[in-house]
């Protein structure tokens, strides 16, 4: 098992434990010069699970996202995962520097990485496998286009096609379908459907209640921290949803520095 590990803090919210968790959270702390974005999260991510990350703007959802990535560091807590090298992250679209000249199937490519390192070259099957994944989100013929020509859903099903070269077993999505057309939204929510029915683990920072509610059987609200975790009709109640707008009409300045 791989950990990321930081001091210890005391446990405010304990969300469900699984016996065979893909990701597992103990008592998990980000934060920023001191301002915790996100405090105090226990909890697992069943291995198979497909879980929505749902909270108001600034709940901290893309921070936990990347604190389970490893892309941010850790001010309190410990991340375990049970198989890193076989977890892959999808960033907000309109976090890809897209001006970078890079073709499509050069990016596709880089979902290999993991097997091969930075210098290692592609084999026949992988550079199969990449055609298949372009086939597969509808960008067939696609490999030369430069990524500075796509559309937003065009580069979105581009980096959805990177995903499945690199053939993770852990996924993590962050805001997958913003400023993404209706079609591509529903073509990206069936191959999430298929990881899922695969028994891959997948976990998506979202917004739209309604799609959640519609696509995703477990869910974590967030508001920094924890207000409910678990089946999707029963953390997505009424009052559960007043104390996350709550906690967020609060945030009228940085959190307190966190000391417990």
């Amino acid at each position: 098992m791989d950990h990321i590990q930081a001091h210890e803090h005391g446990v405010h919210f304990h969300g469900p434990e699984s016996a065979d968790p893909g990701i597992r959270l103990d008592n998990v702390t980000v934060a920023y010069q001191r301002h915790p974005a996100v405090h105090h999260v226990s909890g697992s991510f069943a291995k198979g699970s497909l879980t929505a990350l749902i909270g108001p703007n600034g709940a901290g959802k893309s921070t936990l996202l990347k604190a389970i990535v490893g892309l941010v560091p850790l001010n309190g807590g410990v991340v375990t995962i049970t198989a890193r090298d076989k977890l892959a992250f999808l960033p907000q679209v309109t976090d890809v520097d897209r001006s970078f000249p890079m073709s499509v199937r050069e990016v596709v490519d880089l979902g290999h990485w993991r097997k091969i390192g930075a210098f290692g070259r592609l084999t026949p099957t992988m550079r199969a496998a990449s055609s298949a994944a372009l086939a597969k989100v509808g960008l067939a013929g696609f490999d030369a286009r430069p990524i500075a020509s796509l559309s937003v859903g065009q580069f979105q099903r581009v980096l959805f096609a990177r995903l499945i070269a690199a053939d993770a077993s852990l996924i993590l999505l962050d805001e997958p379908f913003n400023a993404v057309d209706q079609r591509t939204i529903a073509d990206m929510m069936a191959l999430i459907e298929a990881w899922h029915r695969e028994g891959r683990t997948v976990i998506a920072a979202l917004h739209d209640l309604d799609f959640v509610q519609r696509h995703f059987p477990q869910c974590l609200l967030l508001a920094r921290e924890p207000v409910a975790w678990g089946d999707t009709q029963a953390v997505l109640t009424s009052d559960n949803l007043a104390k996350a707008r709550i906690a967020a009409e609060s945030w009228t300045a940085p959190a307190e520095i966190c000391a417990a």
